[in-house]
């Protein structure tokens, strides 16, 4: 079974999408773009924002209740697979939640700079997050992993 040595990556995703944010804003600022959303740029970023934290909260409850592990760097630790509540309509609802805050951030921001920020923290997480999440997970749970991939979309 892979281990946390054969794990592309051992950066938190909060922490990879923290890091996006602080580049999105630069970007725009060494742009020379402004930073001034108009009203309705404010009210749909904070939509986005709350949208972002009902799932990511969502999330968490339904993991906590399965009493598996919430450590993405650890997912040989998952103790049960996670198929119901919100992850019924993503195997990634937490990832989920920090791309759609991280958009809610750049329809705030409003300037093309800010949108390479989500690109970049999709690609990312994808590639070096969810791709050896999955393998680990299909390596512990099998065929009941594999029927929930096929079933259930990666991403939304």
């Amino acid at each position: 079974m892979p281990t946390l040595d054969t794990l592309d990556t051992r950066i938190p995703a909060p922490v990879i999408a923290g890091l996006a944010g602080l580049v999105m804003k630069a970007a725009t600022l060494l742009a020379g773009l402004r930073i001034d959303p108009s009203a309705w740029r404010m009210h749909l970023g904070v939509a986005l924002s709350q949208l972002s934290a009902v799932i990511a909260l969502a999330a968490l409850a339904t993991m906590w209740r399965a009493r598996t592990t919430l450590n993405p760097i650890h997912p040989e630790r998952a103790s049960r697979l996670v198929t119901g509540g919100i992850f019924r309509l993503s195997r990634n609802p937490l990832y989920l939640s920090l791309l759609l805050l991280l958009v809610a951030y750049a329809v705030r921001i409003d300037a093309w700079a800010a949108w390479l920020g989500p690109v970049v923290f999709w690609a990312y997480v994808t590639r070096f997050q969810i791709r050896p999440e999955e393998r680990v997970l299909a390596d512990k749970f099998g065929s009941a992993y594999d029927a929930y991939r096929r079933r259930t979309r990666r991403w939304i």
